[in-house]
């Protein structure tokens, strides 16, 4: 059944893509563009402010989609996904989760807890449910909670990010889950997407790839800096949100801060309370970033990222197979 599954919404794509939540970076417009290029898109369910503005943005998300479904009756749409908090400190949860009772994304995406509530929730009305996690731990007890897929965050992702590599982690995977599998961590060219599906992976996780796009919220400067760096230009550190994460040092520094002399946060924060809007808050200026940065060369539309991926991975899928001549 899960080998079933996973068939059928790749069937429903032109890659075995998510584009990854971001926070602060993921915007209706993104998630749009990319379910109507051909790949599942997601948005952090926390980057709309209020629940009345999070109401809106799913609003537009499902007309906008319905709208390019009736304008071309063709053209099939990919799935869209939103990423639910389910830690104790996420003062939402209930208010979004009922939303994503009334608008029903087709796949949610549960990160930083227990998603059993979320898995009765969305497998009512016939969704699916993703689960992030960064260690076996974790990821074994996710898959007993009946989720249909993990999401392995392996070393060198962006944002939120593991220690494990993925030949490793997936591999460890393989041996007690059956389910739907996908790595996220420094995937940013179509011939790493091929990469993982050899390996064994069914998709693969995407995010720092897409911050560089015309429909992201990132401001100009987050953007520009991707451009200007490299694997060598992010630290691994708790200091910001007291998880692990992948930053750019630049962003650091601009911020007054020394990459050098940081001090762990001691807890995480998914509150917006006016005391926590500081100057240097993560992610509002200290930008995140994966070890897979250095492949952004330019600012470009979602559509136009998803074509040069596509022909990427083609070209390394053709690479493999066997010259007529030779079979």
């Amino acid at each position: 059944m899960s080998k079933q599954r996973s068939v059928q919404l790749k069937e429903q794509l032109v890659l075995p893509v998510i584009m990854a939540p971001m926070f602060l970076v993921s915007s209706p417009e993104m998630i749009i563009a990319g379910c109507k290029a051909g790949i599942i898109s997601s948005f952090p369910l926390l980057n709309a402010r209020t629940t009345d503005s999070l109401e809106q943005w799913m609003e537009q998300i499902t007309q906008g989609l319905a709208q390019v479904e009736d304008e071309n009756t063709a053209q099939q749409v990919a799935p869209w996904a939103v990423n639910l908090i389910v830690h104790r400190t996420n003062q939402r949860y209930e208010a979004d989760l009922e939303l994503i009772k009334k608008y029903k994304p087709p796949i949610v995406i549960t990160s930083l807890g227990n998603p059993q509530s979320v898995v009765d929730v969305v497998h009512e009305y016939g969704g699916l449910v993703f689960s992030d996690v960064i260690n076996l731990t974790h990821a074994k007890k996710a898959a007993t909670t009946g989720i249909d897929g993990l999401i392995l965050v392996c070393n060198g992702a962006g944002g939120h990010a593991g220690t494990l590599n993925p030949v490793a982690f997936l591999g460890a995977v393989k041996e007690f889950w059956d389910g739907i599998t996908i790595v996220a961590g420094c995937i940013s060219r179509g011939q790493d997407i091929l990469a993982m599906e050899v390996l064994g992976a069914d998709m693969v996780y995407m995010g720092t790839r897409f911050i560089a796009t015309s429909e992201s919220f990132a401001s100009e400067a987050y953007q520009h800096m991707l451009l200007e760096s490299g694997a060598e230009d992010l630290i691994y550190t708790d200091a910001f949100s007291g998880v692990h994460a992948n930053y750019l040092v630049p962003s650091i520094r601009n911020a007054g801060l020394d990459p050098n002399h940081l001090q762990k946060k001691e807890s995480m924060d998914f509150s917006f309370s006016q005391a926590a809007e500081t100057e240097a808050k993560a992610w509002k200026h200290i930008w995140s970033a994966g070890q897979g940065v250095g492949a952004i060369k330019q600012i470009a539309p979602i559509a136009d990222v998803v074509a040069e991926l596509r022909k990427e991975y083609e070209q390394a899928r053709n690479s493999l197979m066997p010259a007529p001549d030779r079979l």
